[in-house]
């Protein structure tokens, strides 16, 4: 019998590291979070989810044997922690978190963002990263292994006019990301961040919408600055966010830690607001 070709043997071992996993996703029970959590669970992983919107939470709840959703507003310190705990008693453990949330923020300029709203989104895109993390990184400690995936922007890496507050929370998360690389690694825990680009789907339909209308162009002309400024010239699926998640997951992985990744179509100049 002739032995099996080496990139089946590859493939075969990247999927069995996910198997049993332990994985923990906030903000996932739609969307890119969604997508997220359907491949761990595909490949095996027992995988924990909040979300803010009831409706979606309710559609997750069920659709996969291995995927719990709850209805958790990451905005409340108070709530996430609880779900957080609860999510790790029930799970046993952990060993991927994946800090999905995020805000998009209010659209305008500086000067003119309320600071309740500025507030608002950094509790979401940042805070609510800070506080899994210090929840979870003492038992990915305790046991030697682990991976964070911390989910920033082509915002936290360019900046964003009119979404100040977007992209200081996004930037923020990046050095959050590789201050942990350096604390985690002696540990054996591994913390990476990606950096989407505009992700196909309702989200980024409404953002360029609101741009759009405080602009005072059309949502099609935002649009085509957008794509014109990546060297592919179409939007990111959800999917292929979530395959970069699942591999900085794996063992294939192993030593890729502190980065910044994105996955964007490569961003070669940003549109002008």
């Amino acid at each position: 019998m002739c032995a099996p070709p080496l990139w089946l043997a590859d493939l075969t071992m990247y999927v069995l590291t996910l198997m049993g996993q332990r994985v923990v996703i906030t903000a996932a029970a739609s969307g890119i979070g969604w997508a997220i959590a359907q491949r761990f669970a595909h490949d095996g992983a027992t995988v924990e989810v909040c979300d803010i919107d009831a409706a979606a939470v309710t559609a997750a709840q069920g659709a996969h044997a291995s995927i719990t959703a709850s209805h958790v507003d990451v905005g409340d310190g108070d709530a996430l922690d609880w779900w957080l705990g609860a999510a790790l008693e029930r799970l046993g453990g952990v060993d991927v978190l994946v800090n999905n949330a995020g805000n998009k923020g209010p659209t305008a300029m500086v000067e003119d963002v309320d600071p309740v709203e500025w507030a608002e989104c950094i509790a979401v895109c940042l805070d609510s990263h800070f506080r899994t993390s210090r929840l979870t990184v003492p038992l990915m400690k305790a046991q030697g292994s682990g991976s964070i995936v911390n989910m920033s922007s082509t915002a936290g890496l360019v900046g964003y006019g009119m979404r100040s507050p977007y992209a200081a929370a996004k930037w923020a998360v990046i050095g959050l990301t590789k201050s942990m690389a350096i604390e985690l690694g002696p540990h054996g825990v591994r913390c990476n961040a990606i950096c989407p680009g505009s992700v196909a789907g309702d989200r980024i339909d409404r953002v360029i919408a609101l741009e759009a209308a405080h602009r005072g162009v059309t949502s099609a002309e935002v649009m085509a600055e957008y794509v014109n400024g990546q060297s592919i010239k179409r939007f990111v699926e959800a999917g292929e966010i979530a395959d970069m998640c699942v591999f900085l997951s794996s063992a294939s992985a192993a030593m890729i830690t502190g980065q910044a990744i994105a996955v964007d179509g490569h961003t070669e100049a940003y549109h002008l607001a």
